[in-house]
C-alpha cells in the first residue's frame, strides 16, 4: 500500500483531484480538527472522489458532509477487495459520523457438545472454538440457546453441569429430581444408553427430528414386545415431546446454512433483521439498528452492513437479502476469500427463501415500529446499563428479588420483571417463605430463588439477562449457589447494597462475575434504572408482606377456637364488621349470632380478652 494526504486551509479540490491516482483504494474525509468524518472505498479513486465535488445532484447527506471537509487522506491498495477490507477495518476503528455504523462486533453463542468424556456435556459457548467436540450455531442470542438447551434437557436429559461439579457428586442433583438429567454422575444410567441420548440430541440439533422420531417409535415397539412397559412409556413420552416441538418449529426441506437479511427504513431509522437458518431449521433472529445518515436508503445500509457484520465471523454459504446492492459481486468475492468457501448473496428469491424473506421483512417492520414508539427513557437507561456493565448485547429482561418481614414473621419474597418497555407486571411473583429460622434473610432468598428458577427450568417462563438482588455479597452468594445447582449459566448476578447513610445515589453494586464492588455516579441513568427496579421489588415485597400479615392477624385467633368453622367465622365477621368488632363485643352479643351457643360465645370472648 501507499498513502498520500493533503491538508490545506481552504482545501483546493481541483488541485487535489488533478494529481489523484486512478488506482483502487480508500479515502478518509477529515474536518478542521482532524477528525475523520467519512471513510469510503473506490475501484478508481480519482473518479470516486471527484464525484463529491459535482455542483448538482448531490444528496443532502453529501452536501452536509462536504461543507465540513477540510482535508482528505487516501490509501492506495492493490485490489478493490483489499480496499473493502481496509474500509471495514477503518470504519470499525474510527466510527466516522457519516458512515453507516453497525454497533455490534461481539461473538455469538453456540451450543457446544464435548467429546473427550465418557458422559459428554452440552453447554452454551462463546468465543474461540478450542475445545474438542462439536459446535452448533451460531444462535442469535443467549435466550435462543437457553430455549434449545431446555428442550434438549426435557427430551434427552443430557447433562449441562460443569465437569468439576459432575466429578464431585455423591448423590443426584436437583436436575435429576426435576427430570432434566439421568444422573450419569452417580451411575444411574450406563454409558451406552447415555451415548444414544447424545446421538439423538445431535440429530435434533441437525434438524433430523423425523429420523429421531422413527427410531424412537421402533424402540418403543421393541420394548412393548419384550413387555418392558416402563421403557416403552419413556420412549412414548419422548416421541410426544418431539412432535410438540416439531409443531412449533418450521423445518424446511433444504438442509443448507442460510442467513436471511431484511432491511427496512422508516422515518429516518433503519432496521436490519437477520434470521439464522441452520440445517433447514430456524434458530431465531436478531435485530440491529445501525447508526446511519438520516437520508440513507435500505440498499445503502445493507451494502455497509454486510461486510461490517460478516468480516471476522463465520459466514454461511448463502445470504438472502431483500434489496439489490451495488457492490454485490465485490462483497461476495471478499466474503468467499475470508470464509474459505463460496458465498452467494441473492436478492431474487422464490419458494421457501421467499417465505423466509417475507418473514424477515415483517419482523423488521414490526421492530422498527416498536423502536420508534419506544424511544423513551427506558431505552436510554438500558443502553447506559449495557455500557456500564460492558455487555455484548442490550439486556432484554431484568429481574430483581427482595425480602420483607416484621421481626422474622410473615416473610414474603418478591420478584419483579422489567423488559425494554418497562415493568412486566404479569410476570411479577411473590413467595410465602416457610420452614426457615425466623429472620434468616439468606435462607429466605435461597428458597425464593430455588422456587422461581426451578419453575423456569421446567418451562414456565424465560430466564433474565440480569438478576438483581437487593443485598450485598452474602445474598449474591445465595443466588450463585442456586443457579449453579440448577445449571443456569449466562445470567449476570448483581447485588444492590445500601450505601453510606442508606441514601439514594450512594448504592454499591456487587458484580458476581468479576467479584468486585463498584459505585455509579448519582446522576447516572443506569443507576436510575437499577434504583427503579430495586424500589419496585421493595414495594411489591412490602405489599405482599402486609397482606400476609393482615391475613394472619385477621384469621389466626378465630381459627384457633374449636367449633368455629368457615361458615361461623364468615357469619361472625359479617355480623360485627371484622375482628375489631368481634373483640369489642360482649358474650351476650356474640351468643345472639346464629349458630353461636353461650358456651362458644364465652370461648370467643376469652380468646380476645
Amino acid at each position: 500500500m501507499n498513502t498520500e494526504a493533503v491538508d490545506t486551509p481552504d482545501f483546493d479540490a481541483k488541485g487535489f483531484i488533478k494529481d489523484l491516482t486512478t488506482l483502487p483504494g480508500v479515502y478518509r474525509m477529515l474536518d478542521t480538527g482532524g477528525e475523520v468524518l467519512y471513510v469510503g472505498k473506490a475501484r478508481n479513486l480519482k473518479k470516486r472522489v471527484s464525484s463529491y465535488f459535482t455542483r448538482t445532484g448531490a444528496s443532502a447527506k453529501t452536501q452536509s458532509l462536504m461543507a465540513n471537509v477540510h482535508a482528505i487522506e487516501v490509501t492506495i491498495t492493490h485490489t478493490e477487495n483489499e480496499a473493502l477490507l481496509l474500509e471495514n477495518n477503518l470504519i470499525k476503528e474510527l466510527k466516522p459520523r457519516y458512515n453507516v455504523l453497525l454497533r455490534d462486533d461481539k461473538s455469538y453463542p453456540y451450543i457446544y457438545l464435548s467429546s473427550d468424556q465418557e458422559f459428554p456435556r452440552i453447554s452454551i459457548h462463546r468465543g474461540a472454538k478450542h475445545g474438542s467436540g462439536r459446535y452448533f450455531g451460531p444462535y442469535p442470542s443467549a435466550g435462543a440457546v437457553h430455549e434449545t438447551l431446555n428442550l434438549l434437557q426435557k427430551v434427552f436429559k443430557i447433562r449441562q453441569c460443569e465437569d468439576s461439579f459432575f466429578r464431585n457428586r455423591s448423590r443426584p442433583c436437583l436436575q435429576y429430581q426435576i427430570k432434566r438429567c439421568t444422573a450419569p454422575c452417580v451411575g444411574l444410567i450406563d454409558a451406552n444408553a447415555y451415548k444414544n441420548d447424545v446421538r439423538h440430541a445431535v440429530m435434533f440439533l441437525q434438524g433430523k427430528n423425523p429420523q429421531v422420531i422413527d427410531e424412537l417409535v421402533e424402540r418403543m415397539d421393541q420394548a412393548s414386545q419384550q413387555l418392558a412397559f416402563e421403557d416403552a412409556a419413556h420412549y412414548r413420552d419422548q416421541i410426544a415431546s418431539l412432535r410438540r416441538i416439531q409443531e412449533k418449529q418450521y423445518i424446511s426441506g433444504d438442509k443448507g446454512d442460510i442467513d436471511v437479511i431484511a432491511c427496512v427504513v422508516m422515518n429516518g431509522v433503519g432496521c436490519v433483521e437477520v434470521f439464522y437458518i441452520r440445517n433447514g431449521r430456524n434458530l431465531g433472529n436478531k435485530t440491529f439498528f445501525p447508526r446511519h445518515p438520516h437520508d440513507a436508503d435500505a440498499a445503502t445500509i445493507l451494502s455497509a452492513f454486510l461486510p461490517q457484520y460478516y468480516l471476522g465471523r463465520e459466514v454461511p454459504k448463502e445470504i438472502v437479502i431483500n434489496h439489490v446492492i451495488t457492490d454485490n459481486r465485490l462483497v461476495q468475492e471478499v466474503l468467499s476469500e475470508t470464509a474459505g468457501h463460496r458465498v452467494q448473496i441473492n436478492s431474487r428469491t422464490r419458494g421457501e427463501r421467499s417465505r423466509w424473506l417475507s418473514m424477515a421483512v415483517t419482523n423488521a417492520e414490526q421492530n422498527i415500529q416498536r423502536h420508534l414508539a419506544s424511544r423513551t427513557n427506558m431505552t436510554q437507561r438500558l443502553v447506559a446499563l449495557q455500557e456500564v456493565l460492558q455487555l455484548d448485547n442490550l439486556p432484554q429482561r431484568l429481574e430483581c428479588f427482595d425480602i420483607s418481614h416484621t421481626s422474622g414473621a410473615s416473610t414474603v419474597a418478591a420478584c419483579v420483571v422489567f423488559d425494554t418497555e418497562g415493568p412486566v407486571k404479569s410476570d411479577y411473583r411473590r413467595f410465602n417463605i416457610e420452614g426457615i429460622t425466623s429472620g434468616d434473610d439468606y435462607a429466605a432468598m435461597k428458597q425464593a430463588l430455588s422456587r422461581r428458577y426451578t419453575r423456569l427450568k421446567e418451562g414456565e417462563g424465560r430466564l433474565p439477562d440480569i438478576l438483581f438482588i437487593d443485598g450485598g455479597k452474602g445474598q449474591v452468594r445465595q443466588a450463585e449457589d442456586v443457579l449453579e445447582e440448577l445449571q443456569v449459566s449466562d445470567v449476570i448476578i448483581i447485588g444492590i447494597a445500601k450505601g453510606e447513610g442508606r441514601k439514594p445515589g450512594r448504592e454499591k453494586l456487587y458484580l458476581s462475575q468479576s467479584q468486585r464492588t463498584t459505585s455509579l455516579p448519582a446522576d447516572s441513568i443506569a443507576l436510575h434504572l437499577i434504583q427503579h427496579i430495586r424500589d419496585e421489588a421493595h414495594r411489591f415485597a412490602i405489599t405482599g408482606h402486609r397482606m400476609r400479615r393482615a391475613r394472619n392477624n385477621n384469621t389466626s385467633k378465630l381459627e384457633g377456637i374449636r367449633g368455629i368453622g368457615p361458615s361461623r367465622r364468615r357469619r361472625l365477621l359479617k355480623q360485627f364488621g371484622g375482628l375489631q368488632g368481634i373483640a369489642r363485643a360482649g358474650i351476650e352479643d356474640l351468643a345472639n349470632v346464629e349458630g353461636i351457643s353461650l358456651q362458644l360465645a364465652r370461648q370467643i370472648y376469652d380468646t380476645f380478652h
